[in-house]
């Protein structure tokens, strides 16, 4: 006993290792994926789905081969067993894409059940390149091709000038087998403002109408573009489509001042110029200095002594400024012509990344992530305020954050003003573009910036972000950021926000919530109407009040029919096969289950495991310990 417990305990200190080995099996996947946006429901489609759905996760023969994930999409996808046919956009693109990297390292066909219909996304039909799993659309819809006019799309500008004429171009559709004649009828407030009549055939069945139309007043204008229907039409819905104008009788006027040429000259002009209020303007200093009485912000890129001027004429007409600087910022001279600001010029270059301040209290900033951003370059050194500021970024340097400032707006004499420490902010809106497939979050940011300093309005400390007008079927938001009498964020108020409909005279308050630097309130759930809203500080004598419009447009009810052409080729492309929603479950069941692509694998794990890891040795020396006590004591050898 003792001889087999002492060898037991030797081989735990030697430890030896040894291999094992275990088998398993991996079934394929089988996501899927169901459309869950109301056009199914319009379409008339909602039960015939739910009912393949049930049919399809509850197959024996399936469940036997395949491992069954359930997901419904709408704009977004989410794995989920609900479906209740009430989403307001559709983006079957997306649902592909993110189904495709849950997946991409298995076998994991897609049954996609959908009516082809997409109203937000990139074209899913052209995503055979990226789509590594076979595709098995099952077209939830009617592929009968019935008579329907329809106004595709509508294009306006958000904005018009007072006494100007502003374009509105409709793009109209026929589908029939008839030449036929309608009246495209442009109304406001049901006033007729223009008319066209169209003719359409089979071969002759689209139109692009352009009308101009007179801005007669302040504020804003909805407007209803509407297509005459014929008797035969099955859907009218998508005869009409509204839209809103905002009529203001000023434009914001920006100089952009530069003595060289600079890729961030252009980037600069169509950031800004991206909002239809705002112009800008490239100048020379010397042609600037007579010119700027005509400007609300001027911005001095990077300035040398040719700039001399252009400062006396800014001095003297106390416009609001923004500066930026670069390898090529005369400092010598800066220093010299202003004295809110200065640095010494060494001569030496260095790349410099931005950090957002999210307690800066001038105005509302989304939080955006700008150690993603490429850094900028500029003059080695760090800037000393004489005046009181507030850094809207700070550097990074190196991967390691400093106090200093990278961009920060400042007051002199009252002037708004601020300094932008780099150059190649060019490379900050190529960046947003390859992030978000758009300029929207630069093209924003740097528009709150320009908006802050072509004002001269009082600080505020209760300040509201809303729109004018909203889109149904878009996200409707009203933000606020509120600051304590130090002019500092107040992440401890209590905000309220009263919401009236001006037409059926409803009162609702909704609290509204911290989320990012900001409160919000998500006011989807509001119908068409004109509102009013007052968004109140409880406790506080502080209010803010304005008005919006939500226009009604339902996109997901424009469509006549499923889309077959388009899912019948991302089918093609991705080798699946194409069902409809009528047809025999069975047939897409035996179509999978007998498509050798999807086999079981058996797969082996193998693992070195050390015996100090075999918890049966310890209980072995336990045993064999404890016997040869007993032994021994039973024989009085003890």
């Amino acid at each position: 006993m003792r001889f087999l417990s002492v060898f037991a305990l030797l081989l735990l200190i030697i430890n030896p290792k040894f291999k094992q080995k275990s088998y398993y099996t991996e079934k394929p996947i089988l996501t899927i994926a169901v459309d869950n946006s109301s056009s199914v429901a319009e379409l008339g489609y909602d039960r015939k789905v739910t009912e393949v759905v049930g049919i399809l996760k509850n197959s024996k023969e399936l469940q036997d081969k395949f491992d069954i994930d359930t997901y419904s999409f709408s704009k977004e996808i989410k794995q989920s067993d609900s479906i209740n046919f009430k989403g307001s956009q559709t983006n079957i693109s997306k649902a592909l894409k993110d189904i495709n990297k849950l997946y991409k390292d298995a076998i994991a066909p897609t049954i996609l059940i959908t009516d082809g219909n997409q109203t937000y996304g990139n074209d899913y039909q052209f995503l055979s390149s990226k789509i590594k799993q076979p595709i098995f659309p099952v077209v939830a819809g009617d592929t009968t091709t019935y008579v329907d006019l329809k106004i595709d799309q509508l294009n306006a500008n958000k904005y018009a000038y007072l006494k100007n004429k502003f374009p509105v171009e409709v793009i109209a559709t026929y589908t029939g087998n008839e030449t036929i004649q309608t009246n495209l009828v442009l109304t406001a407030d049901g006033k007729r403002l223009a008319s066209e009549t169209l003719t359409f055939s089979p071969t002759n069945n689209s139109k692009v109408v352009n009308l101009n139309i007179s801005a007669t007043k302040i504020g804003v204008q909805t407007l209803r573009a509407t297509l005459t229907p014929l008797d035969s039409e099955k859907n009218k819905q998508n005869n009409s489509r509204y839209f809103a104008v905002e009529v203001i009788d000023q434009k914001v006027k920006i100089a952009l001042i530069s003595d060289m040429i600079h890729p961030d000259l252009g980037a600069l002009k169509k950031s800004l110029e991206s909002n239809e209020l705002r112009g800008v303007d490239i100048l020379k200093p010397n042609e600037a200095s007579s010119l700027l009485n005509e400007y609300q912000l001027v911005i001095l890129y990077q300035p040398n002594r040719k700039f001399q001027e252009v400062y006396e004429s800014v001095k003297r007409l106390t416009k609001n400024t923004l500066t930026i600087t670069g390898t090529q910022t005369d400092w010598n001279f800066l220093n010299d012509i202003q004295t809110s600001f200065r640095k010494d010029d060494l001569q030496e270059t260095e790349e410099v990344q931005g950090q957002l301040n999210t307690n800066y209290t001038n105005f509302l900033i989304e939080n955006i992530d700008f150690s993603d951003y490429p850094p900028l370059e500029n003059a080695f050194g760090e800037i000393e305020f004489n005046v009181a500021h507030e850094i809207i970024l700070s550097q990074i340097i190196s991967g390691v954050s400093t106090n200093s400032a990278l961009l920060a707006t400042y007051t002199d004499d009252n002037k708004r003003a601020a300094i932008l420490a780099g150059e190649n902010i060019w490379k900050w809106r190529a960046n947003s573009f390859l992030a978000q497939e758009n300029f929207i979050e630069f093209d924003t940011f740097l528009g709150k910036l320009a908006q802050y300093l072509a004002s001269n309005k009082k600080r505020e400390r209760l300040t509201v972000g809303y729109e004018s007008f909203y889109y149904g079927n878009r996200e409707i938001q009203l933000t606020a950021q509120y600051f304590n009498p130090s002019y500092e964020f107040d992440a401890n108020a209590n905000l309220t926000a009263i919401i009236k409909n001006k037409d059926s005279e409803e009162i609702t308050t909704y609290p509204m919530l911290l989320s990012e630097g900001f409160y919000t309130v998500d006011l989807n759930n509001l119908p068409p109407a004109s509102y009013s809203f007052t968004v109140r500080a409880e406790g506080k004598n502080i209010s803010k009040s304005g008005s919006f419009k939500i226009l009604e447009f339902d996109i997901e009810k424009q469509f006549l029919n499923a889309d077959t052409q388009r899912l019948q080729a991302i089918a093609a492309s991705t080798s699946g096969k194409t069902f409809h929603i009528n047809d025999n479950s069975q047939n897409l069941i035996s179509a999978l289950v007998n498509d050798q692509r999807f086999k079981t694998i058996e797969k082996s794990n193998e693992k070195v495991v050390s015996l100090i890891d075999w918890k049966y040795l310890l209980a072995f020396i336990a045993v064999f310990l404890a016997l040869e006590w007993f032994l021994r004591k039973f024989y009085g050898l003890i």
